[in-house]
């Protein structure tokens, strides 16, 4: 884990991480209403798991029952395209702006720098509820219930580690600020 940490240190400067900010907004910006207006309409209101927090693998089997057959097709073919870009597209963001950030945080011999690896949890839980709640689309009307039972449980893991990732550029932005303040303080105390 650490030299796949050092290597995102060794790619990631200002900015690459801008850069991959800009693909990230630019992405989410063209392709997300799209694809919630797709989900909206196949969903007939019972909702996507993808964006959901919590739901039972009976929940997710009765949203495949409502999205129809060419519901689940249209769902299944975004979570093979869109939903397979999109959380490298975020990860990207995620994994340089943190190792960006976190370089002028911590010393190089610090354990915390391993926070920088923390989104690519996020895409493989992605990737993974991905995978079971499209074996339960394409399985219907048979229940394919490991599929239901683990989709439940990648997606609430899914949100913890995206909303952890966030949260880390959060608390390293504010890091930075904090170790600059004491920077310029202590210089000008000096003078």
């Amino acid at each position: 884990m650490r030299n796949l940490s050092n290597f995102f240190y060794r790619i990631s400067n200002g900015w690459v991480a801008i850069a991959a900010l800009l693909v990230f907004v630019v992405f989410s910006a063209l392709t997300l209403p799209g694809q919630n207006h797709i989900a909206e309409t196949y969903s007939q209101g019972s909702g996507s798991p993808d964006t959901s927090l919590f739901y039972s693998g009976g929940e997710l089997f009765a949203m495949a029952k409502w999205y129809g057959s060419a519901g689940r097709a249209a769902y299944i073919h975004a979570r093979w395209t869109f939903d397979l870009a999109f959380p490298i597209v975020y990860t990207c963001f995620l994994v340089t702006a943190l190792s960006w950030l976190l370089s002028r945080v911590f010393h190089e011999s610090s354990k915390w720098r391993l926070l920088n690896i923390v989104p690519l949890a996020a895409m493989l839980l992605d990737l993974l509820e991905n995978s079971m709640t499209t074996a339960v689309m394409a399985g219907f009307p048979e229940r394919v219930r490991f599929a239901e039972i683990l989709a439940s449980l990648f997606t609430p893991l899914k949100w913890v580690a995206v909303g952890g990732s966030f949260l880390l550029l959060l608390v390293g932005w504010f890091s930075l600020i904090l170790n600059s303040r004491k920077q310029q303080k202590s210089t000008h105390m000096g003078a």
